[in-house]
């Protein structure tokens, strides 16, 4: 069986259906040689490698490990502005429109006092807006990093306390090393069957998921169907409008959830309980029998689980939308009025000015809604792509050698246990001069700090 992988871009990752729709093979790959996470190639063909660049600029997470050397006010990437372009445009013209009839017909002049009550009212909504999406954003990272945290202990505890019988035959010390490493995969499989649960992608056939669960019996990839599994790709217009926040665009992002005609099943959940089941056959086979770690990696499985349950709540508990109609509405009332109360003092200027205010007041506002669910493919989200890569390479790191052993690194001659004496070295001492080279590394460390930082002063003095 073929084992070649087709790259596609990764602005199209999370959308795959079993062949034709597939570009990796249902070939497990094997946890020492990961495969990138590309994406899956959605029908229609593909596109020029520089759109494909010109999206993901603008319309992927953004790139942590990227600098950029313009300063903020410059930057695109990230910005509310393109979202701003149509409401400004209306602004600009109830502006202008209020401006031509106070100037040519009559003036339209409202007191400055209503200015001050709504802009008190507007503040306190908009504050509460946004404090509530950033603490939903913050929430969002602390559960990501839990997660983090969990798998790379049930990793450790599995790869170095589970034992591998090799004595007791070649086979099955080689089921042991293998049972293990499918165990691991289970982990990373959480993480990545996590991110597609939240970004509504129910299914289990996408690029960087289905070689980890594709041995697996789960509902979600049963419930499988190419005819209505697989999204259509968007039109440009669809892109456009996306891009620039019109709501007529968007598309309900619970939508392949809701076209599924089978029971879809919690994924993660169902990854956890394979990473369980395997958990308890160890300690029935004698490979796992020190109960403290047993205890230490129950404790992860759990913390997996609060992580799953956390996330989703999360992400299935907006702002009740009364709170976010009623801040929307006297937003907009508090515009719409800005004209009114600038023409006596501001004439023509007002025209501007009202743009600039509404960039202001609805720009606040609008970075509260681009926040609210930090797990989507937004410039602001959290790159949970990114997340799941990082975590595969570190459990990579932790099963590329085998566990080591404390004779191995111990009695090593290329310890510099004290004073860049090796282990050899001090083996060859008592016990006493041992406990007095101890002694004197103590004071030899306090003395090497203290010139350090005399230095230090010395060439910032100078």
């Amino acid at each position: 069986m073929s084992t070649a992988t087709t790259t596609t871009s990764p602005q199209e990752q999370g959308h795959l259906g079993k062949p034709p729709y597939v570009n990796v093979s249902s070939q497990a790959t094997s946890l020492r040689q990961p495969s990138p996470m590309t994406a899956p190639k959605r029908p229609g063909g593909p596109r020029h490698k520089s759109s494909i660049r010109t999206e993901e600029s603008f319309t992927q997470p953004r790139d942590i490990e990227r600098h950029s050397k313009l300063p903020y006010f410059l930057r695109m990437h990230g910005s509310i502005t393109p979202r701003m372009i149509i409401p400004l445009f209306f602004v600009g013209a109830w502006a202008t429109l209020i401006t031509c009839i106070s100037h040519w017909v009559h003036p339209l002049v409202v007191s400055s006092l209503l200015l001050t009550v709504l802009g008190f009212v507007v503040g306190l909504g908009i504050s509460f807006r946004t404090s509530s999406a950033y603490e939903r954003y913050v929430d969002g990272r602390k559960y990501w990093a839990q997660l983090s945290q969990a798998s790379r202990d049930l990793a450790r505890h599995i790869w170095i306390h589970v034992e591998e019988r090799h004595e007791q035959g070649l086979d099955l010390g080689k089921q042991d090393l293998l049972g293990k490493v499918t165990a691991l995969n289970l982990v990373v499989a959480f993480a990545v069957a996590l991110k597609h649960r939240l970004r509504f992608e129910p299914y289990a056939q996408y690029d960087d998921l289905e070689h980890l669960v594709s041995h697996l019996s789960t509902f979600a990839g049963e419930a499988f169907d190419p005819d209505t599994s697989v999204p259509q790709p968007k039109s440009s217009w669809k892109r456009g409008g996306e891009y620039l926040g019109l709501t007529v665009a968007q598309s309900n992002p619970r939508k392949m959830i809701k076209r599924s005609k089978k029971n879809l099943g919690n994924l993660p959940l169902e990854v956890l309980t394979y990473l369980s089941a395997y958990v308890e056959s160890v300690i029935r086979s004698g490979q796992f029998t020190n109960g403290t770690e047993q205890a230490m990696v129950m404790n992860s499985l759990n913390s997996l689980n609060e992580v799953l349950a956390g996330t989703e709540r999360v992400l299935n508990t907006p702002l009740p939308v009364a709170y976010s109609i009623a801040i929307s509405q006297i937003t907009w009332v508090y515009v719409m009025m800005l004209p009114f109360q600038l023409w006596d003092a501001l004439r023509w200027i007002t025209i501007p000015g009202t743009i600039v205010g509404a960039y202001i007041i609805l720009g606040i506002a609008a970075i509260g809604r681009e926040i609210e669910n930090p797990f989507g493919r937004d410039e602001n989200d959290l790159p949970l792509d990114k997340f799941c890569q990082g975590l595969q390479d570190e459990i990579n790191v932790i099963a590329a050698k085998a566990p080591p052993k404390p004779e191995e690194f111990v009695m090593n001659d290329d310890n510099a246990i004290m004073f860049d004496s090796s282990y050899s070295t001090l083996a060859a001492q008592s016990i006493e001069d041992i406990r007095a080279g101890l002694r004197a590394r103590t004071v030899r460390a306090s003395a090497m700090r203290a010139s350090l930082q005399q230095a230090r002063g010395e060439k910032q003095g100078v």
